[in-house]
């Protein structure tokens, strides 16, 4: 109910995922009477659906330490604990990022051994499975060595199962590859990521930088919420801008016209290839329970992405197997109040 779309965005991004998983039931959380007439619109999709009437919705310009509070009997938070209870296997999200967050860690609790959970993103990449990871992408804003040596552990196993990649390569994103450059917290994890990539069953490449996100030199960047964050809504903004950009190339004249007729089947393969939409959905990472955040802006087709992740991430125990990987390390998490987590979650607004 929360998304900038309004629910009727999520309901055809439903339909869309149904027709695709017929072995999947839903569960929907919302407005009974709104949601009802949307979901009669798609042949099948009544019998496949169970709604539970939530009367409140988080809107975007709560904050999370409200929600907290004050959340039960929201949308949100009943699809939270329909994963807790175990009635749903994942939950998927447009709504507000900090709130969602917050109650997830709330209702699921972290994962033993995690002290900071984190958003991990698919990037579009010259890799040969089309995609890296990147986290994290906005769970929180600052992050510690000990934090971003969790990320790439978490980050790595999420590579392992999600991509089939026996061994993944981890990169810290930094503003150069040179070991000496960088803030002091970057160079710690450095040298603990060095140390921990045989325990964690990964190769550390050492710093990247930006440019290396789409590239085939790694397979997983770790990083900030903050940096993350920008980076990500970066990419996304770069390949809109160049989309439209082909578009009003192509159809300047008769001739760029007829040149786009021509070269039409590559022009499609290149538009797919940087559709933000097809990849949209960032996954909680160190929690007890599968979450998915959806961009609050998505359409139909990037909600049925977001919702074909938690199915994959479902189907594969992927919970299951990071708390597996997560324990084998040996970190002890750090301590971390609850109020500094909310206080976390109320600086992040996105």
């Amino acid at each position: 109910m929360g998304g900038d779309r309004g629910p009727a965005a999520v309901v055809a991004g439903l339909g869309l995922s149904a027709a695709k998983n017929p072995d999947v039931a839903f569960i929907l959380h919302g407005n009974a009477a709104e949601l009802a007439p949307l979901i009669a619109r798609h042949a099948g999709l009544a019998d496949r659906v169970t709604v539970v009437h939530a009367d409140r919705v988080v809107e975007m310009t709560d904050k999370p330490s409200q929600v907290m509070r004050h959340g039960e009997g929201t949308s949100m938070w009943a699809a939270i604990d329909s994963v807790k209870s175990g009635q749903a296997q994942a939950a998927v999200s447009c709504g507000n990022t900090g709130a969602l967050m917050a109650v997830a860690m709330i209702r699921l609790r972290k994962v033993a051994g995690v002290n900071r959970p984190a958003i991990a993103c698919l990037w579009p990449s010259r890799n040969p499975g089309g995609f890296n990871v990147m986290l994290d992408v906005g769970a929180g804003i600052e992050a510690e060595a000990e934090d971003l040596l969790q990320f790439a552990t978490m980050g790595a196993a999420y590579a392992r199962i999600g991509l089939a990649l026996s061994r993944p390569r981890i990169g810290l994103l930094n503003v150069g590859t040179e070991e000496h450059k960088g803030r002091a917290e970057l160079k710690q994890a450095h040298d603990r990521m060095t140390e921990a990539a045989e325990a964690g069953g990964f190769d550390f490449v050492g710093f990247v930088e930006g440019g290396d996100i789409p590239s085939d030199r790694v397979d997983v960047i770790v990083t900030d919420g903050f940096t993350g964050n920008i980076a990500l809504k970066t990419g996304e903004g770069t390949a809109k801008l160049i989309s439209e950009l082909l578009r009003e190339a192509f159809g300047a004249g008769l001739l760029s016209k007829f040149a786009a007729l021509l070269a039409l089947n590559s022009l499609k393969r290149l538009q797919k290839r940087i559709d933000p939409r097809r990849v949209n959905g960032g996954v909680f990472l160190g929690l007890n329970g599968t979450v998915v955040k959806s961009h609050g802006s998505a359409d139909d087709t990037g909600v049925a992405a977001a919702i074909g992740l938690a199915i994959q991430l479902a189907r594969t125990g992927f919970v299951e197997r990071l708390a597996a990987r997560v324990a084998s390390t040996g970190r002890k998490p750090m301590a971390t109040a609850e109020t500094a987590l909310v206080a976390m979650g109320d600086r992040h607004q996105s």
